[in-house]
C-alpha cells in the first residue's frame, strides 16, 4: 500500500532472504514545537497526491535551546524512518492484535525520492483492513473474553483485563 525510503545494511544476523526494519525507529512531528519531542524526531510535512499521501522530512534532528543545556549539544541528525504508515492493518484472526510481519519488495529509490520519504495509499489500506477484519472472530470470544488467556504476552495483564 506504500513505500518508505531508508538505508539498508546487510548483516549476518538475519537469515538470507529476510529483511528487518524496527518500527521503533523513525520519530516525526508536524510542528516545530508541538507533537513528538525534538531530541529524536524529524520535522515533516504531509502532502496529498492523486493516489495517496506523502510524508517527507523537512529537517532532521537539530540542536535547540531549552532548560536542558544538553539540547544545544545535540550532534546526531538522523531520526530514522518510521514505516508503520506504509503497512496496512492486519488484525490477527485469533487475538485481534495487529500482525507486524509483512511481505516486502526491496528496490532502489526512484528519482525524486528522498531519505525518510513515506508514501501510503490510504484507500488501499482501508480495503486490506476490511478484508482482514472479515477473517477475525466477532467479540467477545469464548468465556466472554476479549482475547485468549493462553496467548503469550511479554507483560500479562491482570486476569479481569481479558473480560469483555
Amino acid at each position: 500500500i506504500g513505500y518508505f525510503v531508508m538505508r539498508a545494511w546487510r548483516t549476518e544476523g538475519i537469515r538470507p532472504g529476510v529483511v528487518a526494519a524496527s518500527h521503533h525507529l523513525g520519530r516525526w512531528r508536524l510542528d516545530e514545537n508541538k507533537g513528538n519531542e525534538r531530541w529524536s524526531s524529524a520535522l515533516v510535512g504531509i502532502e496529498r497526491g492523486d493516489d495517496g499521501w506523502l510524508l517527507r522530512q523537512k529537517t532532521g534532528i537539530e540542536p535547540f535551546e531549552s532548560d536542558d543545556p544538553d539540547s544545544s549539544r545535540i550532534w546526531w541528525r538522523d531520526a530514522g524512518v518510521n514505516q508503520n504508515l506504509a503497512f496496512p492493518v492486519h488484525p490477527d484472526p485469533v487475538s485481534g492484535m495487529h500482525a507486524w510481519h509483512q511481505r516486502v519488495r526491496l528496490t532502489a529509490a526512484s528519482p525524486g525520492d528522498r531519505y525518510g520519504d513515506i508514501f501510503v495509499d490510504t484507500d488501499r489500506a482501508h480495503e486490506i483492513y476490511k478484508e482482514w477484519i472479515g477473517l477475525t472472530r466477532p467479540g467477545p470470544g469464548p468465556g466472554n473474553l476479549r482475547r485468549p488467556r493462553w496467548l503469550g504476552r511479554p507483560l500479562t495483564p491482570a486476569p479481569d483485563a481479558y473480560n469483555a
